[in-house]
């Protein structure tokens, strides 16, 4: 059977190999509540052993989009994976809910183990970050579906929250100022129009070391995206915070407004906050209007918390005790016109 599955193109020997190498980077994920190891046909968590009175479980899951394919580009895999977590986990904690496990889906043309054991080593790098446990996954094998040194990329987690601390929509009122915690950078949203910029408009390669940049353009473009599970949870326990909006494909427009209702409106002040130079080169070189860019981009900011006035000290004042940077970009008033302002001084 194994000769015959070989001649269709899929090395079942490989696949052995690579859940052989996983197993490592596997162990290090574990946390309280893991009862199987990876192997089994199904992953267990003991939700048990954690102090909730009335558990909400709260899922996530999303894939990296293009960026993957500047990774296979540049035969870059070891931070994708980070990615892969950070897409799922920062939806699930801007729920107000604390991550609990992961699986992973990776499906590709060629099984090759070190390529596919760097891939999830990133993979369990990103657990370790959002302290969630690696519990499962599948690694599918699909000559004539993928090219030999393609691959895709997807994820699942599941998080726990009390009913009573998760994070609604009518807690965000007219007064709560807005606070920004910063990107690593592009994160995994947008990438068909960076490429489309970078690599087809003017020609680039992962090798371009553009001005405004100083460092190879694939370093910058494969800068993981950052995971904000540590950063926010202690503002959670505490409930400090009244809304949270992870800034994903859709930018400003469309995220921000996902976490308040229809009665009022996010009045963000740029100026307030960083931005980084990978954005100002994707205006520049791609010649994009600069009120579209809120519209694609984080900007420089990847979550962005509405918090009570009279809270906001206490949770500046966490945030600078955990070295998290945060900066005041805004507050929420009564709406009048658009879910989202964006006032820029001088323009």
């Amino acid at each position: 059977m194994g000769n015959a599955y070989a001649k269709a193109g899929v090395d079942v020997e490989a696949g052995y190999e690579v859940v052989k190498r996983i197993q490592k980077h596997v162990q290090k994920t574990k946390r309280l509540g893991v009862m199987s190891a990876i192997g089994g046909f199904g992953g267990c968590f003991d939700l048990s052993s954690l102090n909730v009175k009335e558990p909400v479980l709260v899922s996530g899951t999303d894939g990296v989009g293009t960026k993957l394919m500047i990774a296979i580009q540049e035969d870059m895999h070891d931070t994708i994976g980070i990615d892969c977590v950070a897409m799922c986990v920062n939806d699930i904690i801007a729920q107000g809910a604390e991550p609990l496990y992961f699986l992973d889906y990776i499906a590709t043309g060629k099984n090759v183990p070190e390529r596919l054991e760097k891939v999830v080593a990133g993979v369990a790098d990103g657990c370790v970050q959002a302290n969630a446990a690696l519990i499962g996954g599948e690694t599918a094998e699909m000559p004539g579906m993928y090219g030999e040194n393609d691959y895709d990329l997807a994820g699942f987690a599941v998080g726990i929250a009390e009913k009573s601390a998760l994070i609604q929509k009518a807690n965000v009122q007219a007064g709560d100022v807005l606070i920004g915690l910063p990107s690593s950078g592009i994160h995994s949203n947008g990438y068909s129009l960076v490429r489309k910029i970078f690599f087809e408009q003017n020609d680039f390669n992962g090798e371009t070391v553009l001005p405004e940049l100083n460092q190879p353009l694939k370093n910058v473009l494969l800068t993981p995206t950052r995971i904000y599970v540590k950063a926010l949870l202690p503002l959670i326990k505490k409930q400090l915070v009244n809304g949270v909006a992870h800034i994903t494909g859709g930018g400003f427009i469309e995220n921000v407004p996902r976490m308040f209702n229809e009665d009022v409106a996010a009045q963000i002040q740029v100026g307030t906050w960083p931005v980084l130079p990978i954005f100002e080169c994707l205006e520049k070189y791609g010649q994009l209007k600069h009120e579209e860019m809120f519209e694609i981009f984080n900007m420089g900011l990847g979550m962005i918390l509405a918090v009570s006035e009279d809270k906001v000290s206490e949770v500046m004042q966490i945030l600078k005790e955990n070295q998290e940077a945060a900066y005041i970009v805004g507050k929420m008033v009564e709406k009048t016109n658009n879910s989202v302002e964006i006032v820029e001084a001088g323009r």
